[in-house]
């Protein structure tokens, strides 16, 4: 959730350009300086986490693109796959075999390791 400076500053010298699928609005200045470049944001619904930010828009916000997708759409690439939030950090995110929160136990080696002993 945007703090209450962040939310004053967006309704006294935000212009709002669009939002995306996910609900998050994006903004750019109403009266962009010369001697800089246009400052450019997002407002997330619920927590702040870039990685909800769609490619398009995460382009339009660090000035890859002039115009934003909600005036000009990125093509989807037949590669592309649906957007899938960060678990980092969460009881969802992964854990390889072995992970001390997945048991600690892990298959023994194959044989092709030889520790390393000074002489």
């Amino acid at each position: 959730m945007a703090s209450v400076g962040t939310l004053i500053n967006t309704w006294l010298c935000g212009r709002s350009v669009g939002a995306d699928e996910f609900g998050n609005r994006y903004f750019r200045e109403r009266r962009p300086s010369k001697n800089r470049p246009e400052r450019r944001w997002v407002l997330y619904v619920g927590d702040d986490d870039g990685s909800r930010v769609p490619p398009g828009w995460h382009a339009w916000l660090n000035h890859s693109r002039d115009d934003p997708p909600s005036s000009r759409p990125l093509a989807a690439q037949r590669w592309e796959k649906p957007h899938e939030p960060n678990l980092t950090g969460t009881p969802l995110a992964y854990r390889p075999p072995g992970h001390t929160l997945r048991g600690g136990k892990r298959a023994p080696a194959t044989g092709d390791y030889e520790p390393w002993k000074p002489e």
